[in-house]
C-alpha cells in the first residue's frame, strides 16, 4: 500500500501529468482538495473508488483516512493543486506518515506560476534583465513570513516576483515594491490560470490596484518585473552561431570536438 501525493496542476484537467493520471486510475481511494482541484480529474478514479473531498477535514481526519486505507491495503491518490513543492501543506502530512511507517511517493505537477507565465506568453528570465524568479507570498492567517523574507528584501534583487496568496493585500504589495521597481514597472495579475474562466489584468505598479478594483480574489497570482513588457533584451548565447557547445563545436580545437584518438 502506498499514499501517492500528486500535483494536480493549476486547473486545466489536461495539465495533469501522465504519471498522475495513471496513479489516480490505479488507486481505490482518492483524497482531493476540493476547493482547488477540478472535479474533472476524478473521472480518472477507478469504478467504486472511495473519493473524499478533504476541503473541510482537519489534518487528523486526513491522516485517519490514509491510515484506514493502509490497514485495508488500499493505495491512496492524494491530490493537491499545482505542484506539491510550494504551499501545499504536504510537509505535515508526510511527517505524520513517516511516524506511522506508511509508504508514500510524490509526483510533481504544473505550478500556477508556470501556467500564469504561459497565459502571459512570457519568459520570466530574459538575458540582460533578470535570471532569477522569486516565488513568495505575503503573511497570512495560516502562515507567517520569516522576518528576512519580506517583499522589500526581494525587491532589492530586481528579480521577477511571483507573489502567491496575496491578491487580498494588493495595496501592500504595491507599497512594498514601488520604491525599488518604480511606479511604471509592469505587473500582471492572473486569476485561475488555465481554468476556462481564466482572467488576466496587465498594468503597472501605479495602476494595478485600480485595474483590479477588487474583481479578483483567492487563486490569483501577482507577477512583477521588467520581463513582462520587455522587448529590448539580449539574445541567449546558447544559439549564437559562434557559441562553442557540446552539440555544435566551433573548431577542431574545441574541447567538445570529436577526435579519432
Amino acid at each position: 500500500m502506498t499514499v501517492y501525493f500528486i500535483g494536480a496542476g493549476p486547473g486545466a484537467p489536461d495539465l495533469l501529468t501522465l504519471r498522475g493520471r495513471d496513479l489516480i486510475a490505479a488507486s481505490p481511494v482518492c483524497l482531493y482538495a476540493g476547493s482547488l482541484v477540478p472535479e474533472a480529474l476524478l473521472d480518472h478514479c477507478p469504478p467504486g473508488a472511495r473519493i473524499v473531498n478533504t476541503a473541510s477535514l482537519s489534518l487528523d481526519a486526513i491522516i485517519a483516512e490514509m491510515a484506514a486505507a493502509h490497514a485495508a491495503g488500499l493505495d491512496v491518490a492524494r491530490l493537491h493543486s499545482g505542484d506539491l513543492s510550494i504551499w501545499s501543506a504536504m510537509g505535515e502530512q508526510v511527517r505524520r506518515l513517516r511516524a506511522l511507517a506508511i509508504p508514500f511517493t510524490i509526483t510533481p505537477g504544473v505550478p500556477a506560476f508556470a501556467a500564469s507565465a504561459a497565459a502571459l506568453e512570457a519568459e520570466l528570465t530574459l538575458p540582460g534583465l533578470t535570471q532569477s524568479v522569486v516565488l513568495t507570498r505575503t503573511p497570512g492567517r495560516a502562515s507567517t513570513m520569516p522576518p528576512a523574507e519580506s517583499l522589500r528584501a526581494f525587491a532589492a534583487t530586481g528579480a521577477t516576483l511571483a507573489i502567491h496568496l496575496s491578491i487580498h493585500q494588493l495595496d501592500r504589495v504595491v507599497a512594498d515594491l514601488t520604491p525599488d521597481y518604480g511606479a511604471e514597472c509592469p505587473v500582471a495579475v492572473v486569476w485561475r490560470a488555465s481554468w476556462p474562466d481564466e482572467r488576466v489584468v496587465r498594468a503597472t505598479l501605479a495602476t494595478i490596484v485600480e485595474a483590479v478594483a477588487g474583481s479578483m480574489e483567492r487563486t490569483a497570482l501577482i507577477l512583477v518585473g521588467r520581463v513582462l513588457s520587455a522587448e529590448d533584451f539580449g539574445e541567449s548565447s546558447l544559439y549564437a552561431p559562434d557559441y562553442d557547445r557540446r552539440f555544435r563545436p566551433q573548431s577542431a580545437a574545441s574541447p567538445f570536438a570529436e577526435t579519432d584518438a
